[in-house]
């Protein structure tokens, strides 16, 4: 078996992606919309476009003709990916899963509206004076996202009328594609809130990784941990709720589903179909495949038979504290490794800007996961990247 995989977006999470399928043999071929992205760096080709460009799609996918299509970000032109599979095309996890989840109106509205699955209220708005009045029914705190957005860019909280003009402008901003449009939820005073992995396969059952727990600053995760310590009733309640929704996207892979759990209660939150930022936590060795080799496998049609927790782990992100247009410099690699069980993952930007993820810490081992997250944190703050 040697595939051709066409990866549409080249970050850090493709960059992973590519390593998994290069450690099985496959060939794979880095799309993204800027030179020297990260998972360029590692496949064995390239190819700069922009993605949001139909004909420049349509023209990549002819030229290489590839076995698997696999989108990785969400400004892509993902409408012409039904008209791949109708080709032949085998994309993943389908051209419906990607449609849907690029975009939070449909994914929202298969959930709630289609699966009765459990949510916050939510409104929509095109416009400033229609996000006005979705704020007043919807009430004040809420968060205002871009429909199509990743890793939190563009989300805010409303908590005071003079705050929606803002929260306006810095979603469109922050949107990713060429929809105006944001969604308006109620803000849930959440416990705590958690990324279940969920692996579809070919032929074998569905299958779950231990929850990973997780907190995010500006919309953007900063430290997770894996096992998030819950109820096994609420992770069943989670299982049951992504299991639904998977099939009904339909295709193999993993998928990033997001909760938020009140009161004993679980609230459906988010849905990537691929690799979770939140989910780089695998790569400590917390389980036997990380979630990227399990994307890899079930892409290619491996059967896997168990996902079980080996050891507790934990990942800090790395941010850059400055905007630099050159390859940025690193430093503190050499302190950073004085803590025993910790790795350091640098990504390869070619660039930096403010608060932008640079790499990430993991460790591993037996302590509690309060004290690993200490601990990459205390790895990942000896790096500075500029």
């Amino acid at each position: 078996m040697r595939k051709k995989i066409l990866l549409l977006g080249s970050g850090e999470l493709g960059k992973e992606l590519v390593i998994a399928f290069q450690r099985l043999g496959q060939y794979v071929i880095a799309v993204d919309n800027y030179i020297n992205a990260p998972a360029m760096q590692v496949a064995h080709k390239s190819e700069v476009i922009n993605m949001l460009d139909g004909e420049e799609l349509d023209r990549i996918v002819k030229k290489h003709a590839p076995d698997f299509i696999v989108p990785e970000v969400e400004s892509i032109r993902t409408e012409r990916l039904y008209d791949y599979e109708k080709q032949g095309y085998s994309v993943i996890p389908s051209a419906k899963a990607a449609n849907f989840t690029m975009n939070r109106k449909s994914i929202r509205d298969l959930a709630v509206r289609d699966l009765n699955i459990k949510s916050a209220k939510y409104k929509y708005a095109k416009s400033y004076k229609e996000l006005e009045r979705a704020v007043k029914e919807i009430g004040v705190p809420c968060v205002v996202k871009p429909l199509m957005s990743s890793s939190g860019k563009g989300q805010s909280t409303v908590k005071a009328i003079d705050d929606i003009k803002h929260s306006w402008e810095y979603a469109i901003n922050g949107s990713r594609g060429d929809i105006v449009e944001v969604i308006v939820e109620e803000y849930i005073n959440f416990d705590y809130e958690i990324t279940l992995l969920t692996l579809t396969q070919k032929t074998n059952r569905t299958l779950f990784c231990s929850p990973i727990g997780h907190r995010q600053e500006r919309g953007d995760y900063q430290e997770s941990w894996q096992p998030m310590n819950m109820d096994k009733n609420l992770i069943m309640k989670a299982q049951k709720m992504g299991k639904k929704i998977t099939s009904k996207l339909t295709g193999n892979g993993i998928w990033g589903v997001e909760f938020f759990i009140k009161d004993n209660e679980v609230f459906f939150s988010e849905l990537s179909p691929r690799p979770h930022d939140t989910g780089m936590v695998t790569l400590a060795g917390t389980q036997i495949f990380s979630q990227f080799e399990l994307h890899a496998r079930a892409i290619l049609g491996i059967p896997v038979t168990e996902i079980k927790l080996l050891k507790n782990g934990a990942s800090a992100v790395i941010l850059a504290n400055e905007n630099n247009n050159s390859y940025p410099l690193i430093q503190g690699l050499e302190e950073s490794g004085v803590f025993a069980n910790t790795e350091v993952r640098i990504f390869g930007k070619p660039n930096t800007k403010k608060y932008r993820r640079m790499g990430v810490a993991l460790a591993a081992g037996k302590k509690s996961v309060k004290e690993l997250v200490k601990l990459a944190k205390k790895s990942a703050n000896c790096i500075q990247i500029n």
